[in-house]
């Protein structure tokens, strides 16, 4: 059967925060010769794309929600929140995969000039996170609900340079290796009508501030880097012109000491941080040569992409992806900003269990055996999309999701829970039914919080079966 399993976006530890013995970005300053060889640039472009591939994802993200005032969801600019405190529908066509389990909290975090203040508030009964994401894409720290606990907390996130001391009223200090950061919030949306107002009235409390604001002190100097921030183009990913956005967005980056003879390798193709890529110093060969070794990795991307079937392990630490930059960019092509592992996992499937595609054309169930519904600290949801367009389901119902958290939910007299997967409401099953499109349509689990079973394989979630 083949099965999709994904980290939710837009669904640890507080990893330690010790400040890293980061080498300077400077050692690579020095003028490294551009190698003649076109086979040797085309080996170093496949490895230097796939390294850097994650960044660009991550940036083009970024550019979006701090840069492009045109943007529908522009947060105004870098260290300000943008808030989704509405429940999705089948009209939200916006992004893909939408859930109305936990509305997002986004910021893009720019610590050159100084560190960043997260305040949260206390948040008792309800799940919440914020997920710290590093330019690299690495899930560097979590704080919220399984990490912190529910008491209100002041964080201080730095960037790599930053070598003060922690302020009075500070909980804690959470050190990046990048200048640029993408910050993901989520708040739990409960069942109960109405509840979405609790929501806004808890991200109303998320606060972000400057540092010099929070210690009431006066603003630091202004740091300019050497290339200003780029547009993103897609279309660069698929040439040598990768190389100008790889050296832009290592100009916000440390340079992790396992990786300096790596770097120095990049710099043979001219990858240095702050450098201006001007093809006229490549020879035609050697310029064609990357470019076909950027496109090379690229295919090879998307082919591991599409035979992906377990993405458990994409999203984490740097210590956990340790050096594997193939996974790190599986994970950014397969589902940017998923969560690592212990905070969050999805999955889910378009097959059923006879291995054939799901249609509303067709009646489905899940079965739950009693006392096996998924092992969970917080909650988990089933929400189901119809393809291809990965849009939530229209329906009589209004119903986009059901999951523990569904009210009047009903069991078997042996305890099993049954849900009911079909385009026509089930006589008599409504509690238990989540509407299906009338043509192909695939659902994610999602399980905040899991238990050590799921994460070890030892749970499986049951398959779709179809029924008549």
């Amino acid at each position: 059967m083949k099965k999709i399993f994904l980290f939710a976006l837009v669904s640890i530890s507080l990893f330690s925060c010790k400040k890293k013995e980061n080498v300077s970005n400077e050692v690579l300053d020095a003028q490294i010769a551009i190698t003649k060889s076109a086979d040797s640039a085309k080996t170093i472009a496949k490895e230097a794309w796939t390294y850097a591939f994650s960044m660009a994802m991550n940036y083009r993200t970024m550019h979006l929600y701090a840069l492009d005032k045109t943007y529908p969801d522009y947060a105004g600019g870098f260290n300000k929140f943008k808030h989704y405190d509405k429940i999705f529908t089948a009209k939200d066509t916006a992004v893909v995969t939408p859930n109305n389990d936990t509305p997002y909290s986004w910021a893009i975090l720019n610590l050159a000039d100084e560190p960043v203040v997260l305040e949260v508030p206390e948040v008792k009964d309800r799940y919440y996170s914020f997920q710290f994401v590093d330019l690299y894409t690495f899930n560097f720290a979590y704080v919220g609900s399984r990490e912190t606990g529910d008491k209100a907390g002041k964080y201080l996130i730095a960037g790599p340079d930053w070598k003060g001391e922690k302020p009075n009223g500070i909980d804690k200090v959470i050190q990046s290796e990048t200048n640029l950061v993408t910050l993901l919030g989520r708040t739990e949306l409960k069942m109960a009508a109405g509840d979405i107002e609790n929501v806004k009235k808890l991200q109303s409390q998320y606060k972000l501030s400057l540092l010099h604001e929070f210690t009431k002190e006066t603003a630091p100097a202004h740091k300019e880097f050497t290339l200003p921030y780029p547009e993103f183009n897609q279309v660069d990913l698929g040439s040598s012109a990768f190389i100008g956005l790889t050296n832009n967005l290592l100009q916000y980056t440390s340079l992790n000491p396992a990786e300096t003879e790596l770097r120095e390798k990049f710099a043979k193709i001219g990858i240095v941080p702050g450098k201006k890529f001007d093809p006229s110093q490549y020879t035609p060969e050697v310029l064609k040569a990357i470019t076909e070794g950027a496109q090379e990795a690229g295919k090879e991307l998307k082919d591991g992409t599409d035979k992906l079937a377990n993405a458990t392990d994409l999203f984490g630490t740097r210590e956990m992806i340790n050096g594997d930059y193939t996974k790190r960019a599986l994970g950014a092509a397969a589902g940017l900003f998923g969560n690592t592992k212990e905070e969050a996992v999805y999955i889910g499937t378009r097959s059923d269990k006879a291995n054939n595609f799901m249609s509303g054309k067709n009646k489905y169930v899940i079965r739950f055996p009693k006392g096996q519904t998924p092992p969970d600290k917080y909650f988990w949801s089933i929400t189901l999309y119809e393809l291809p367009s990965r849009y939530l389901v229209n329906n009589p119902i209004n119903r986009y999701s059901i999951g523990d958290r569904t009210t009047g939910l009903k069991y078997e007299v042996n305890g099993d829970l049954v849900i009911y997967i079909q385009h026509e409401a089930p006589k008599g099953k409504e509690s238990n039914w989540i509407p299906a499109p009338k043509d192909a349509f695939y659902y994610l689990i999602r399980i905040y919080g899991p238990d050590e079973s799921i994460l070890n394989g030892t749970w499986k979630a049951p398959q779709p079966e179809q029924v008549k």
